[in-house]
């Protein structure tokens, strides 16, 4: 069965790449409301499919097809599959030569549709639109560290000492003091980042007094519910944030582009599910582990993972 041999083979890879940060009830663990992260990852994977039978219909509209070359490398690898894996480990994922084949065949398709989707969609960012402003700051925190490594709530006595000594350091930069030297000088950490009129952390209020600020300006002393925070603007217009803003926001294009076409003709077609048969695909009982890493026939400067049962 291909979903079941498509499941494991991408539950092998989040196994790999995130049991270690999520520990062995990473399947169990609810992600949101109501949601284990086995049944979300288990959605994304079934809209995936969803998407490659709908794209492997639509080959024809981009005169997309699978070369000669291309059929050769995939049969190639799915006997390297095959030679490499137990009768044992085959079953358990459903690894036959066939799903194997089919698998990389529907990678294959999706790789190069989409590609083929987005040739069109306008890549073009102008400054203004992608623009990214930088800043430097002080914030002194309103907890602090303990003996023992926890954090407690300063008393009203150490705040007020903090509140002085942000507005003394305001002051001071205020008046034309080097930034950072002068943070130096007050045993304060100067931090920097780059900001729009979108970003929120580290503080929303603290942001929107920060969007206001003009180059080189200095803020007054802002209170937050973490601390006392300094800004200073550096720059309105940061080349190298901007850059990359712009290289993100002409990829959220085309990903949208893709995702729209995919739904428009979705809705052309009746995708069934068998509910029983998926839901029998179960990651919490079955484990799957990569074994062996080989470069993927089908995309240049990729890798693929074979994967067997634990």
């Amino acid at each position: 069965m291909l979903p079941n041999f498509f499941a494991r083979y991408q539950q092998a890879e989040y196994e790999t790449y995130y049991s270690g940060v999520m520990g062995e009830d990473m399947w169990s663990t609810e992600i949101s409301k109501g949601k284990s992260y086995e049944e979300t990852v288990k959605n994304q994977i079934l809209e995936t499919l969803e998407n490659m039978y709908v794209l492997e219909d639509h080959m024809g509209d981009y005169k997309v097809e699978i070369t000669e070359e291309e059929k050769k490398k995939i049969s190639e690898a799915a006997k390297a599959f095959d030679e490499a894996n137990g009768l044992e480990e085959k079953e358990a994922v459903s690894g036959t030569t066939e799903n194997v084949e089919r698998m990389l065949t529907l990678v294959t398709i999706q790789e190069k549709m989409q590609k083929a989707m987005v040739a069109d969609v306008d890549t073009e960012v102008s400054d203004e639109e992608a623009a990214q402003k930088s800043m430097q700051y002080v914030n002194l925190s309103l907890t602090k560290t303990k003996e023992d490594g926890s954090t407690e709530q300063m008393t009203e006595e150490e705040k007020a000492e903090a509140k002085k000594k942000a507005e003394a350091f305001q002051k001071a930069v205020k008046e034309g003091a080097d930034f950072a030297k002068t943070a130096k000088e007050k045993e304060l950490e100067v931090k920097t980042m780059t900001f729009d009129e979108e970003t929120t952390t580290p503080d929303e209020g603290l942001m929107t007094k920060a969007n206001k600020l003009g180059e080189g300006e200095v803020s007054e002393v802002i209170e937050t519910d973490s601390g006392y925070y300094v800004l200073k603007v550096t720059s309105l217009l940061d080349r190298e944030a901007t850059d990359a803003e712009k290289e993100s926001i002409a990829e959220e294009r085309k990903e949208k582009q893709y995702k729209d076409l995919c739904e428009e003709w979705k809705k052309d077609v009746k995708i069934e599910v068998n509910e029983k048969v998926w839901d029998k695909i179960s990651f919490e009982k079955k484990g799957i582990k990569m074994k062996q890493q080989e470069e993927i026939p089908y995309a240049e400067g990729s890798d693929t993972d074979k994967s067997d049962q634990e």
